[in-house]
């Protein structure tokens, strides 16, 4: 009988087991796709705003989702015969053959057709004949419109066979075609229009205009196979997770982190002004405070756009590629502000003298100038440095010098690197970005004696001291840095050190306001700092960057935005900060008078070292060969957020094991000769 009970028992717990087993992989999904940059695309943060939207979805359902990349014929294609759960995003408007082989879920917010244009083309159309799409189309007779053969298709434009409609292969050919005024239209989606200006072809950010109001806004689907037995069942489930993340406001919060938004609000008896800010702790400050500026000013509506840096960076520069008009302040750098000023996107700064300009740092008041023009009011600046854990050296034995080598950190790094214990020797900078990896890795190629650019123009990535200092990059972070490192940014990294998990790391000098702080850091009475590591050369090793606010001319509002940056960055907010989060957290960099004051003074010990460290950082002698642009992490020209940004993806796959330094450092010299030719840097 004991027998029997034990052989029942351990046929049931098998084929509970096996039970488990089934169920787990029932709950997983696979579903096809392409890409539809921005939307959806493996370059993308967490593959993009789609994937996101889709993975959240069934996860409330119980599903786990696998995304898998192909291109859109052979996505539709293994969707069609069963071979993949789904395809997605699609439209219902596609081939009436294709869409019998799938059974489709709720809609969810796809993309914003419309017509681009060239801003020096005047047209005559009433703004009662843009209200209707068909009297506007009407008002275009003779025009050329291009269409991308295979791509975007309206009925409206189908059908307007008073114009000219010409096909071309690509939406990048549309856009040459648009420029050499081949055409006077282009049928494209906004932020398609606008990431392939910015990506691909920054030379021509500013000539275009996205004309609003739009076309169409079209939805995205998922189509599930027909072909297989629980399609009906996934979309139902895809349906109630997507009504569970629409009700709580889930849906919103990742259009917003995507940097993907409707047309810009106005607020009923009130100025609505929207600022695009990056989502560091500073910032964050800034918004909970602005509360402060509402109550002064009950006329004035604030609403905010906090983006990660990367995002932010691309929202900006994209909303000024099609002069959509989104942003009344944005926040912008050193970088940005004399090549936006150049190009007359921003509005020049006139003060008041209560504003006490004169107490802003020489060097970061140069930064936000063009030819003397103060174009943004700065927030705060910073250097890099290297923060270390006192602690975890002294019980290794070893002692920091004032001055380290690169050698010296990956020296120390073996001796401090504990992952048992959850205790990394360095952390770096791994996020694809130009403001992100390639800040580090270029002050990096600095110390290792290494150069963006000849003094002819010529990119030099696949040269030695690059393929010298990634290399080193590499072998330190492989053996001695934290998991997950190309997800890891300034404020992934700021993470870890604030929670003990990082025995170096260096960065921005902005970070020791929270390391300091007792409120924040776990270590904040271990912390040590020095200067930026150095290698052949000193020269360009630590950076020099500002944040700052800026009101672009395409807002509709500037005397009241001008009001708001004029709080944001006042002596007297300085005092709101410290009255509420105290000294060790304000704005630094900045203010003469910040650094005079003895309870910032006292709060802040490394004050001092970070205002010498701003005053002597030179952009214009930072290699160790002659350079033809200014910049210490960062070139001072129009094309570096998409250079910088593709290079920056390459490193990022060579740390993922994809392709050798070599490889990546070879492709990247490819990429930046062809930009750099397009733009007239070189024949």
């Amino acid at each position: 009988m004991y027998f029997l009970k034990c052989i029942t028992r351990l046929t049931f717990l098998i084929s509970y087991i096996l039970y488990i087993k089934c169920a787990s992989a029932e709950q997983v999904i696979t579903l096809a796709t392409g890409e539809r940059i921005p939307y959806i695309g493996k370059s993308l943060s967490q593959n993009g705003y789609v994937a996101e939207l889709v993975t959240t979805a069934l996860a409330r359902q119980g599903y786990r989702v696998n995304i898998e990349f192909y291109p859109w014929a052979r996505t539709l294609k293994l969707a069609q015969e069963g071979k993949v759960d789904g395809a997605l995003p699609l439209f219902k408007e596609i081939d009436p053959k294709i869409s019998s082989s799938f059974i489709y879920s709720k809609p969810f917010p796809g993309d914003i057709i419309g017509l681009l244009k060239k801003k020096s083309l005047q047209l005559h159309s009433s703004a009662k004949e843009r209200e209707s799409s068909h009297s506007f189309l009407a008002s275009l007779k003779g025009y050329s419109v291009g269409m991308v053969r295979g791509g975007i298709s309206l009925p409206m434009i189908d059908n307007a066979s008073f114009l000219d409609k010409q096909m071309v292969s690509t939406d990048v050919q549309n856009l040459d075609k648009l420029n050499l005024g081949r055409i006077q239209f282009a049928l494209i989606d906004k932020y398609t229009a606008a990431d392939l200006i910015t990506s691909q072809l920054p030379h021509l950010i500013g000539n275009f205009e996205f004309m609003a109001p739009p076309l169409a806004e079209r939805d995205f689907f998922i189509g599930f196979s027909s072909r297989l037995k629980h399609s009906q069942q996934l979309a139902d489930a895809f349906n109630a997770g997507l009504d569970k993340i629409t009700r709580d406001g889930t849906l919103e919060k990742i259009l917003k982190k995507h940097g993907l938004f409707t047309q810009k609000k106005e607020a009923h008896n009130k100025t609505h002004l929207t600022i695009g800010t990056v989502n560091n702790n500073d910032m964050k400050i800034m918004q909970t405070l602005s509360n402060a500026f509402e109550k002064d000013h009950p006329d004035i509506e604030l609403e905010w756009r906090v983006l990660d840096e990367n995002t932010l960076r691309l929202r900006l520069l994209s909303d000024l590629a099609i002069a959509d008009g989104q942003f009344d302040i944005m926040t912008i750098g050193t970088y940005e502000a004399p090549i936006w000023a150049k190009q007359k996107w921003l509005m020049p700064l006139s003060l008041q003298d209560n504003y006490d300009l004169n107490d802003i740092l020489p060097t970061v008041r140069a930064g936000f100038s063009y030819e003397g023009q103060l174009f943004a009011l700065p927030f705060y600046a910073e250097s890099s440095m290297m923060f270390y854990r006192k602690d975890l050296f002294s019980k290794a034995g070893i002692t920091m010098p004032e001055s380290p080598t690169y050698e010296d950190v990956m020296k120390f790094a073996s001796k401090i690197h504990h992952p048992e214990t959850g205790v990394y020797g360095v952390c770096l900078r791994g996020k694809a970005g130009w403001g992100e990896n390639m800040a580090f890795l270029t002050t990096l190629a600095n110390a290792f004696g290494g150069r963006w650019f000849d003094e002819q123009w010529n990119p030099e990535l696949n040269s030695a001291p690059w393929e010298k200092a990634l290399n080193f990059y590499k072998q330190l972070m492989t053996q001695y840095g934290p998991p997950n490192l190309t997800q890891n940014g300034f404020n992934e990294n700021l993470q870890l050190f604030l929670n003990g998990k990082c025995g170096m790391w260096i960065d921005a000098t902005v970070a020791a306001g929270m390391l300091f702080d007792p409120k924040q850091s776990k270590v904040w009475n271990q912390l040590g700092y020095v200067k930026a590591p150095a290698q052949v050369t000193s020269k360009g090793a630590a950076w020099l960057w500002g944040w700052g606010l800026a009101i672009p001319n395409t807002s509709s509002h500037k005397k009241e935005a001008t009001q708001f940056i004029s709080w944001a960055t006042s002596k007297g907010y300085i005092h709101t900060v410290a009255k509420n989060y105290g000294w060790v957290q304000v704005p630094p960099g900045t203010r003469l008078s910040t650094y005079k004051n003895e309870n910032y003074l006292k709060a802040a010990p490394f004050a001092k070292f970070v205002l010498n460290a701003v005053e002597h950082a030179n952009i214009k002698d930072s290699t160790l060969k002659p350079k033809p642009y200014l910049g210490i992490q960062y070139v001072s020209i129009p094309e570096f957020p998409a250079i910088g940004h593709q290079v920056g993806l390459e490193v990022a796959k060579a740390m993922q094991g994809e392709q050798s330094i070599q490889q990546a450092l070879m492709k990247a010299q490819e990429k930046t000769l062809l930009q750099m030719k397009n733009s007239g840097y070189i024949k």
